[in-house]
């Protein structure tokens, strides 16, 4: 069935919008005219083979959404107007449609959260446990402006992350490239100058033809053993206890470790922060910051500890007998639950593990980065010498 985005005015003057299925344009003129409105525009700009339900907006059009939400919430203009205004300002065909559709579950009743579940490939778990917690507490303006400080954060660490390794996979990419083309098309024609010759060619030079036949008559066999192995560790990914085993090895690497756990905890204490900094319970807040963390090992330290809380443990005391977190997590968490400002210690500590995570990955950068230039120079070096040698030994005997 179509899709229209409408407009159209009461008898007061007021603009409502909305988005609505329906079998024809005069169909729904017709419908909004018995309920009393008066239609200023009608546009099937929605396809209506992909429901918005299904939509995923980048996360940085959500962050820009939330945040100009946010700023009109906070000045003090109601829910639905306020989403209403959103829509004006956004340029996003996609977007436009999905704050619209919010706009009218809001204007027809709906809670704000509820409408947001009607979108969760957009508005995740997180998001909208927030803006519950928000809504409840009578703190939505300043939930939605936390929510987009905490997303634009995690925005722009991840571009940390991108940038810092580009440079490593261009290095190895370009590597790579320079190895095929060397061992498919270089060797073979250097092979078929040296079988005229008669001239015995250097070891180096025998292993690198033999190397490059192989991998030539068996090229077919290794691509699809590749992409069986990555099926195969795909599948065997989906099994719980395979991916903890596999955190459980990654948190243990050296340099590695310490980076994934830092990146792990900071996650984990922001969202803490924005729960409870937005009033929500802490067991409902360890509960739902559980559910944003990727390392099976971590998020089972959190549910252990919401246990231990539910006991009546301190919640410091609680993560530290998990042995999984860092120490200045433990020590914010413990100054926190002592003074009444527990959300202000776990922006604090966050904020402290995001920058020791900054430093691990430049670390990690500033070392890989040579060692994959010496690693892949040293292989064309091989390469080259392998080829230039019996050059090099004709031209000695010529002489």
């Amino acid at each position: 069935m179509p899709r229209f985005q409408w407009e159209a005015v009461d008898a007061q003057g007021r603009v409502t919008r909305g988005v609505r299925d329906i079998e024809s344009a005069r169909a729904l003129r017709q419908a909004l005219q018995s309920e009393g409105l008066t239609p200023t525009a009608i546009d099937e700009t929605v396809d209506a083979t992909t429901p918005l339900s299904w939509t995923r907006l980048p996360p940085q059009q959500v962050s820009l959404l939330t945040r100009q939400l946010a700023t009109l919430v906070y000045s003090g203009l109601p829910l639905h107007q306020a989403l209403q205004a959103v829509t004006e300002q956004t340029d996003d065909k996609r977007a436009r449609a999905i704050v619209t559709a919010l706009a009218q579950h809001v204007a027809g009743g709906e809670s704000f959260s509820a409408a947001l579940a009607h979108y969760p490939r957009t508005f995740s778990s997180l998001y909208r446990g927030l803006v519950a917690a928000g809504v409840e507490s009578g703190l939505l303006p300043e939930v939605l402006q936390r929510l987009a400080d905490y997303l634009d954060a995690r925005l722009a660490l991840k571009q940390k992350f991108v940038m810092a390794l580009i440079y490593p996979a261009l290095v190895t990419v370009i590597a790579l490239a320079v190895i095929v083309v060397l061992l498919t098309y270089v060797v073979p024609q250097v092979v078929a100058v040296y079988e005229h010759s008669r001239q015995t060619l250097p070891w180096l030079t025998r292993a690198l033809i033999q190397t490059s036949g192989f991998l030539r008559a068996t090229g077919a066999y290794w691509l699809v053993g590749g992409i069986a192995l990555f099926l195969a560790v795909g599948l065997a990914y989906r099994r719980r206890e395979i991916r903890e085993r596999v955190h459980r090895f990654l948190l243990k690497v050296p340099g590695l470790g310490r980076l994934l756990q830092s990146l792990e905890t900071a996650r984990f204490a922001s969202t803490l922060a924005i729960l409870v900094g937005s009033g929500a319970p802490l067991l409902r807040g360890l509960e739902t910051a559980s559910g944003v963390l990727n390392l099976l090992p971590i998020r089972k330290a959190v549910q252990n500890a919401v246990g231990h809380v539910r006991e009546g443990v301190a919640l410091a005391r609680a993560l530290k007998e998990s042995g999984v977190f860092p120490p200045i997590l433990i020590h914010l968490v413990a100054n926190g639950e002592a003074t009444g400002k527990l959300a202000d210690m776990l922006e604090r500590a966050a904020g402290e593990l995001e920058r020791e995570a900054e430093r691990r990955l430049a670390w990690i950068a500033a070392l890989v980065q040579p060692v994959l230039i010496v690693l892949m120079g040293g292989i064309v070096l091989v390469l080259v010498l392998a080829i230039m040698m019996p050059i090099v030994s004709m031209n000695q005997l010529i002489r």
